[in-house]
């Protein structure tokens, strides 16, 4: 039955019913009107427009529901889908609903996966470039500067040695922002060498200790979650330092109910109401896209917890 037949017929079953009520029962009209016939008749109005009322929002209950999940559907945080209750006209739009947001999620995560990719890529010249072209220029300054100041005075040698302290710096913080773009440690190495090294390096940080505990039993996993896990990790670590105003934290990766799982625990103040940046954004569509489910909480104790837990693939048997 379509929805205009269920408004329908709930309406007519309400006035039949009122109708019959008052055929058959012992209420007359005199006139003049009494005022205790008003009295009956505004209650028996009263009534029908409640049943009525209850009725109708009976049978549109399925609407409410999509409704509220139309406001709360978020690509970015999954959730199981509206199941398709009622009948006719409701529990299709339910269907074309559910059907929509598959196929939302499915485009997102195609294209997401392919700015990722992207990303990746830009990010590997870049630090590439700044490696080679950079790095070795700057090493050619160093070199010169050092072949300058072995023929020089007392003093211009000293002024000399702080210009090539200041280029060995530089050079420093180039190779710096070549690994955070390109991590080789997790491409040589692996992921446990990478989060260490990563946990190292943001331990040299000004006022923020990283420690971290890696389980040594963790199972072999595809290169693209091993960019997923060590990229969430670098982006938690990174708004640890520059937005949560910690003293310590905490990175740990272990397996959990079938499933990898990296933990990045901070002392800091915590999320609180604030809005969800574009970091965060991207660690939710690194992990869609291979599967995970990512939780941002803040921790009785105060400070932020970010768990990523990535569901462990079972070998195929041959």
């Amino acid at each position: 039955m379509s929805l205009f037949g269920r408004i329908f017929l709930l309406n007519a079953i309400v006035l039949v019913v009122a109708g019959a009520a008052l055929l058959l029962g012992p209420v007359t009209v005199s006139t003049p009107v009494l005022l205790t016939e008003v009295l009956i008749v505004g209650t028996g109005v009263a009534v029908v427009l409640v049943a009525n009322a209850l009725l109708i929002k009976f049978g549109l209950a399925p609407l409410d529901r999509l409704t509220r999940a139309m406001r709360t559907a978020d690509l970015l945080k999954p959730v199981p889908r509206l199941p398709a209750r009622g009948r006719g006209e409701v529990a299709e739009l339910i269907r074309t609903f559910n059907a929509m947001l598959d196929r939302l999620e499915a485009e997102r995560g195609f294209s997401a996966a392919r700015a990722l990719s992207a990303q990746e890529a830009e990010r590997r010249r870049v630090a590439q470039e700044l490696h080679d072209e950079v790095g070795q220029t700057l090493t050619a300054v160093l070199l010169e500067l050092k072949r300058v100041a072995d023929h020089a005075d007392d003093e211009v040698r000293k002024e000399l040695h702080q210009v090539q302290e200041t280029t060995r710096a530089s050079l420093d913080e180039i190779r710096r922002i070549a690994r955070r773009l390109r991590p080789g440690v997790l491409e040589e190495l692996g992921l446990t060498s990478a989060l260490k090294a990563l946990a190292s390096e943001s331990s040299d940080r000004a006022g923020l200790t990283v420690r971290h505990r890696i389980d040594p039993d963790i199972p072999p996993l595809d290169p693209q979650v091993e960019l997923v896990i060590y990229r969430v990790a670098q982006e938690a670590l990174t708004n640890t330092t520059r937005h949560a105003r910690a003293t310590r934290a905490e990175l740990h990766l272990h397996v959990e109910n079938s499933a990898v799982v990296l933990r990045v625990r901070d002392n800091g103040r915590g999320i609180g109401d604030s809005a969800e940046g574009a970091g965060i954004s991207g660690m939710r569509e690194r992990a869609l896209l291979i599967g995970a489910q990512l939780q941002l909480a803040s921790p009785p104790g105060g400070g932020t917890e970010v768990c990523l837990s990535v569901p462990v693939r079972e070998p195929e048997r041959r």
